[in-house]
């Protein structure tokens, strides 16, 4: 290929013996050969080797247009970027043209009249794959002339040319996409006036604008994203365009643990102190993703929206992020990750959710703190035993030294903002509780230790063991049949008119 590079007109490019290719030919045979050499392709898109890649492959060999249909957040404008790595390093094209003609096959007036008067003189230049792509977000306000291109005036009038000519045509994206990948991201939200303006495109491969007779047999890969959601909220796709569209490939969200936290690893923007002074335990990291895959399947949710990758990106730099700032504040060089910072994650979530008439009425941030509970609980039966199958069994129960203790009249408080030491010292304070970490889980760091502690607490809370109560920086914990009843003896002096400020 840097032999070619060398090449600066178009004989020299035909005695090279350049053999032109279709862009979607290019895309298939570029990918058969990554196949047959089991190359990996797709770099950095985890969760899809066995679902969504077959199928975008298949598309690809098939010489389809694309339509990635799928909620948010859900690596489909990130495939179709990757498409990109798919074709040639290099192209040639004729000097000058804003189409990026194809020498071979020129379709724009300056690259057509170019080669009539030069010949194999005609000068050639090479365009970069990084070059070949062109995306467009779908709005409201999108217009024909902003996809295939209008009449100029001002073109006219510099030029001197009549509205007949050609040449006065100001093109739009689409045609300046000639032999590159064009993606429309939320083609629903596309108007259906400007939908059909696809049609040519997509059958019969040209554009037509205004009044001319125009035709350019326009090469482009065409990828599309949508939303499921859009069809019935915003917008729809025009049953003819769905079916110019030769193959549609449905994305999902992570299905496992694992995967997401992967994702997450992957993509999470961290600083090197960061990484360096916080660490993380993997219990935390699992608790990030199990937030999303219970919001995937909370009651408060509308799952039709679907709950992004995204979240779980931002929870856990939020995670991180508060970690290192309480560190700062208390004047310490490293610090670990609490259950107890998982309050910073609260932002990060009630952004990206969207809630029905149940959640709105809970409210975001309540909805927020439930997820993040709900989520404790289901990871607590995979590190301790089910506080409510020992119920159950009337045997011998490991937490009954720490629920005695709270029963007792005694209280804890877990604030944000807590030295090291301070937190250290607090844990340490309830009776039991190290010893049901060093039952289950002897072989554990002092940071694993202290963490566990924590998490065994908000896990009995979650199975109403113990109470837990929100505070402005952090958590109280208590009895819990102590907490019920004095909540029930605050309702009764309200009914009663019982007024604080006579007393």
């Amino acid at each position: 290929m840097n032999k070619l590079l060398d090449i600066k007109t178009f004989g020299e490019l035909k005695k090279s013996g350049y053999t032109p290719r279709s862009i979607k030919q290019e895309l298939r045979e570029n990918l058969i050969k990554q196949l047959k050499n089991k190359e990996a392709g797709f770099e950095g898109i985890i969760g899809y080797e066995d679902t969504v890649m077959p199928d975008l492959q298949t598309a690809i060999l098939s010489q389809h247009n694309i339509l990635l249909l799928g909620l948010r957040g859900q690596a489909k404008t990130r495939l179709a970027r990757l498409m990109v790595n798919l074709l040639d390093e290099y192209i040639p094209y004729v000097a000058g043209s804003e189409l990026y003609d194809d020498p071979f096959a020129p379709i724009s007036w300056f690259a057509r009249t170019s080669i009539e008067e030069q010949g194999d003189n005609t000068p050639i230049a090479w365009l970069h794959r990084s070059e070949r792509y062109t995306e467009k977000l779908a709005t409201p306000d999108v217009t024909v002339a902003d996809l295939i291109g209008d009449v100029d005036p001002i073109k006219a009038a510099t030029l001197k040319l009549t509205y007949s000519d050609e040449r006065v045509i100001h093109f739009g994206l689409i045609p300046r996409a000639h032999r590159s990948i064009f993606v429309i991201n939320e083609l629903p939200d596309l108007q259906a006036r400007i939908q059909v303006a696809l049609f040519n495109i997509l059958q019969e491969k040209d554009i037509q604008i205004r009044g001319f007779k125009l035709r350019l047999p326009l090469d482009v890969q065409f990828v599309f994203t949508a939303n499921p959601e859009d069809y019935t909220n915003r917008g729809s796709i025009v049953t003819p365009l769905k079916d110019r569209i030769e193959s549609q490939i449905l994305t999902h969200y992570p299905r496992s643990i694992d995967i997401s936290r992967k994702i997450t690893q992957q993509e999470a923007s961290l600083t090197k102190e960061q990484r360096e002074t916080v660490e993380a335990d993997g219990l935390v990291k699992d608790l990030v993703e199990q937030i999303a895959f219970e919001a995937r399947n909370s009651e408060y949710i509308d799952k039709k929206s679907g709950v992004s990758a995204r979240l779980t990106i931002s929870a856990y730099e939020n995670l991180i992020s508060t970690a290192e700032r309480r560190m700062l504040v208390n004047g310490e060089k490293q610090t670990f990750v609490r259950i107890s910072d998982f309050l910073g994650v609260i932002p990060a979530i009630t952004g990206k959710i969207e809630l029905v008439y149940e959640g709105e009425q809970e409210g975001p941030a309540k909805v927020a703190n439930i997820l993040v509970g709900k989520a404790i609980k289901t990871l607590m039966i995979q590190y301790f035993p089910d506080p409510e199958k020992l119920k159950r069994s009337k045997g011998n129960n490991p937490y009954s030294e720490i629920i005695n203790w709270f029963g007792s009249g005694n209280s804890l408080t877990l604030l944000d903002d807590q030295s090291q030491q301070e937190y250290k010292d607090l844990l340490h304070s309830v009776p039991g509780l190290k010893a049901v970490i060093k039952q289950f889980h002897p072989r554990l760091s002092e940071n694993q230790q202290l963490l566990l502690m924590e998490f065994l607490l908000h896990g009995l809370s979650e199975f109403s063991q113990v109470s837990k109560s929100f505070l402005d920086k952090g958590y109280a914990f208590k009895d819990m049949f102590g907490s019920l009843f004095n909540a029930s003896f605050n309702d009764d002096d309200d009914e009663e008119g019982f007024d604080d400020d006579k007393y």
